[in-house]
Formats: structure tokens, C-alpha cells, sequence
């Protein structure tokens, strides 16, 4: 069995583009006609060169060679061009083709990727959200307490038992920073409300963006750790694992991050540094499934645990379950609500989700088809990408 062919497929995210504002698919097939999906996150290029990007480390470095040998292929990629450097670009690019090889594998083995990789260990998993506005509201959720509060109890009806806001305002090129004592006050409201709104029912998940120095997160932090909420998420720009220890060592919150670090590399160095309790890598971007299960290795070594990221399209959901599935020290999952809208659209059939639970799939390979008819009729034709920040220091 042999890699021979690749189409990719840029789709555009109809609003309210929650998961951003376009996915990034590939499809490869082997020469006995078995197809793998992959999906690229958050690659900082238009989606079309994406595409290119795919199509050419595929020629380069897959065209021809056995789907099975993730491991030789993965080593060629990482260090095409004289890189063996955990770069954004090449490895998100890697992360969607190698994902799209464990599809192939498991579809040939008649088997799930996690039972290739350990075998199942949780029967269920437990997801959360962010608090996103209803349909054809403002985003005034995303900065009035009250309202914050009131949508919460409402996920919390729909069965979710940890919600996710981050109330710390914009995000820039110039962080970080110290935020306003306007913006503490509001966060601090926020953790008070929410809080009282679902009592010991939801965790409170603290989201911001890298928006902080390591002295102006740990001001945040003792403003919200009265009210306990599960963890921090990335209070320092991602490039400074050690000034995100500096956080952890002077709060009792855990901190989270990891959504913007790549390959084992990375997150060895966060590791060896205490810099997180909870690493929140994205299969998209981390260097695919096998490097996702070597960073949850590591991880377990230490006690620290592993909550997938995915602000992006299903194809990545579907690799961080199969992760999920097969990782002892799995916290939590993230969804984008509860997988439905064009996020279940863009599939055959949707991610199975209940009662804030997502049921592990037992088809072969990812779990997911991608529906091509769907997907052709959504291209994206904006300029802008994935997701941005503010160009210009936020006051």
C-alpha cells in the first residue's frame, strides 16, 4: 500500500465562524483506493498557499511511500529544508498529512486510531465550550457579566459541566503587558457572577490570549483565584515557557497553555520548567497524532494532564479524540458548542455528543468522513486568516 494521491480543501467557515474563519482539509489515498483525512490549524499564510504547502511537502516527502511509516516520514518532514526546528508552518502542514496517514492505517486495520495507540481508556469524555452568543446577538456576551452568567446556566442545562469566557479584553502584537485595573475589575466580575450563577456544577474555565507579563497575570490570578476556577489558560505570550512558570509558582490556579507551541520540543521545554499543569495542544498543529501521544507521554510523567484544543474545523476534533480515548491523564475537550451547526455539516455524520460528553467513535481510522459536496459548495474567498490580533499596542 502505497501514498498516491492528495486533494485539499479550502472552506470557507459561514458566520458566525465559530472555529474561525476557514479549515484547511487534505485528503490523501493510497493506490488500493483508501482515503485519510487531515486538517492544518492556524497556518499564518492565505489558505490557498496552505493548500500549495500541503500539495508540495506531500510530492516531496509522501508520494509513493508506505502510509504505516509515520515515524520515518514524520523525521524527513521535520527536517526538510535543513530546519529540525519545531516551526509553525512546517508542522502544521505535517499535522494535517500525518493525521491523514492514521486515518489510512486504521481504515486498513478495520480499527480506530486509539485502539492503534493503547487502546481505549475512557468511555466517554468530557467536553466544554466557550460562552458563545446566540444566534444573531452582538458580542456583548463576551464582556457583560451579567449576560456572561445568565448563558452559562444555560450550557449548563444542555449538560455541560465546565464553561470557558475570557472577559481580559483584546490581544496583541505588543503583548504582553499589564492589563487595566477597568479589565481586572471586569474579570473579577465575571469569576463572581459566573460563579454564583452555577455554583459547584460548572468549572470555570479562565481564557485569555498571552495578553499579560508574568507580573500582570499573577495580579489577574489573585483577583480570581477566590473563586477557583480550573485553570488560566495562557497568561504569557507563548514564546516564554519560563515566565509562564513564573505564574505557576505564584498561584494556586493551574495554569493551561499550549495551543500555540508545536512538537515534542516545545512542549519538553514547558515541561522541564514547570510552566503548566495542563497542556492544551492542538493535533493540528502539534505535529500530528503520534507526536500528540508522545507530548501526552511526557506529560503523565510529570502528573501534568492533557486538555486538546480545537478552535478550528472537525477533522482536528476528530484526531483529539482519538487522543483523548487512549491517554490516561485526558482532563477535558474542547468543543465548539455542542459540535453541531456546520461543524456537524461538513461530516457524514456529526461527532457524537451527550449530555456534555462526547461518545468515542468506534469506525475505523479518524471516525469522520468529510462531506466533498459540502465542502466545495463553502470555498473561502476572503483575504484575511485564520484568526488575528491587533496590530497596534492595546491601551
Amino acid at each position: 500500500m502505497k501514498l498516491k494521491d492528495i486533494q485539499t480543501f479550502v472552506v470557507g467557515n459561514p458566520p458566525p465562524h465559530h472555529g474561525g474563519r476557514y479549515f484547511v482539509f487534505v485528503k490523501l489515498t493510497t493506490d488500493d483506493n483508501i482515503s485519510g483525512l487531515g486538517e492544518a490549524y492556524c497556518v499564518p499564510f492565505h489558505p490557498d498557499l496552505v493548500a500549495r504547502m500541503l500539495e508540495d511537502v506531500f510530492g516531496r516527502h509522501l508520494a509513493g511511500q508506505e502510509p504505516h511509516a509515520i515515524e520515518s516520514i514524520w523525521r524527513r518532514v521535520y527536517s526538510s529544508g535543513f530546519t529540525q526546528h519545531p516551526d509553525l508552518t512546517l508542522v502544521g502542514v505535517l499535522s494535517a498529512l500525518e493525521m491523514a496517514c492514521w486515518d489510512i492505517v486504521g481504515k486498513a486495520a478495520g480499527q480506530p486510531v486509539y485502539q492503534l495507540l493503547g487502546g481505549r481508556v475512557h468511555e466517554r469524555l468530557r467536553t466544554y465550550t466557550y460562552i458563545y452568543p446566540r444566534a444573531g446577538e452582538s458580542e456583548a456576551v463576551y464582556h457583560d457579566a451579567d449576560l456572561s452568567a445568565e448563558r452559562a446556566v444555560e450550557y449548563l442545562k444542555q449538560g455541560f459541566t465546565a464553561i470557558k469566557f475570557d472577559p481580559a479584553g483584546a490581544y496583541g502584537a505588543f503583548d504582553g503587558r499589564q492589563l487595566s485595573l477597568e479589565a481586572l475589575d471586569r474579570c473579577e466580575r465575571f469569576m463572581r457572577q459566573l460563579r454564583a450563577a452555577v455554583g459547584n456544577k460548572m468549572d470555570l474555565l479562565f481564557g485569555t490570549h498571552g495578553q499579560m507579563t508574568a507580573a500582570g497575570a499573577i495580579r489577574l490570578a489573585r483577583r480570581i483565584e477566590p473563586y477557583d476556577p480550573l485553570w488560566l489558560e495562557e497568561p504569557v505570550p507563548p514564546d516564554s515557557p519560563e515566565e509562564s512558570a513564573v505564574v505557576a509558582r505564584a498561584t494556586s490556579v493551574p495554569i493551561a497553555t499550549g495551543e500555540r507551541l508545536t512538537t515534542k520540543y516545545d512542549f519538553g521545554r514547558l515541561l522541564r520548567v514547570g510552566g503548566a499543569a495542563i497542556l492544551q495542544l492542538n493535533l493540528g498543529r502539534v505535529g500530528g497524532i503520534l507526536e500528540a501521544k508522545k507530548i501526552a507521554g511526557m506529560a503523565e510523567v510529570q502528573h501534568v494532564q492533557i486538555a486538546p484544543h480545537l478552535y478550528c474545523g472537525p477533522v482536528v476534533g476528530a484526531a483529539n479524540i482519538q487522543l483523548a480515548t487512549c491517554s490516561p491523564n485526558f482532563l477535558i475537550l474542547e468543543g465548539i458548542e455542542r459540535w453541531q451547526g456546520f461543524h456537524a455539516d461538513i461530516l457524514k455524520k456529526p461527532v457524537e455528543w451527550q449530555d456534555g460528553y462526547v461518545i468515542p467513535p468506534k469506525a475505523p481510522g479518524l471516525g469522520v468522513e468529510l462531506n466533498e459536496e459540502v465542502a466545495r459548495r463553502h470555498p473561502y474567498q476572503g483575504t484575511k486568516l485564520h484568526l488575528g490580533m491587533a496590530d497596534e499596542p492595546v491601551r
